[in-house]
């Protein structure tokens, strides 16, 4: 299991690497990568938290690229249904994915106080979730599996 986004790293290579795998995978995928799609990539790899749809459309409206809700759900619906981007259903938030494109099985550590999010994967077929699926019967198409809890950073601060 791996997990990106509690531990420091090169953030503005994060950003840059995030949108040129989004760039390949639409091209490989005739997709249309348009510049409030993009836009909207580039602001949930600036941060390692969930946000919003409104807090999106917000930057979206100050930089002038659309004022009116849908604008700002088009483009996470579109990032979110060709693995660029996940929704936190905890916090009714977005995040972008850590792994554009792949076809994995994720799951999301949230930190309570500082609404940090890491993406870790596991295959949902493995571990206890997979064998009670097993013994019924059941095979898993898709999980949506959140932890809510501290991250490093807010643990060594007194007042988490």
């Amino acid at each position: 299991m791996d997990s990106i986004g509690f531990e420091p790293h090169d953030h503005s290579s994060c950003v840059h690497d995030g949108i040129a795998a989004a760039e390949t995978h639409c091209r490989e995928n005739a997709l249309q990568f348009t510049k409030v799609r993009r836009r909207v990539l580039e602001i949930l790899l600036q941060e390692h938290r969930a946000l919003g749809a409104y807090d999106i459309l917000d930057r979206l409206r100050e930089e002038g690229l659309g004022s009116q809700p849908p604008v700002a759900y088009r483009a996470l619906d579109f990032l979110v249904k060709n693995g660029l981007a996940h929704k936190i259903e905890r916090l009714n938030a977005f995040i972008a994915c850590t792994h554009p494109g792949a076809n994995h099985a994720p799951f999301f550590l949230i930190c309570r106080s500082c609404d940090a999010v890491a993406e870790a994967h596991r295959e949902p077929s493995q571990g206890q979730l997979g064998e009670a699926a097993r013994e019924v019967g059941f095979i898993i198409e898709r999980t949506v599996i959140e932890a809510e809890g501290l991250c490093p950073k807010c643990q060594e601060s007194p007042a988490a």
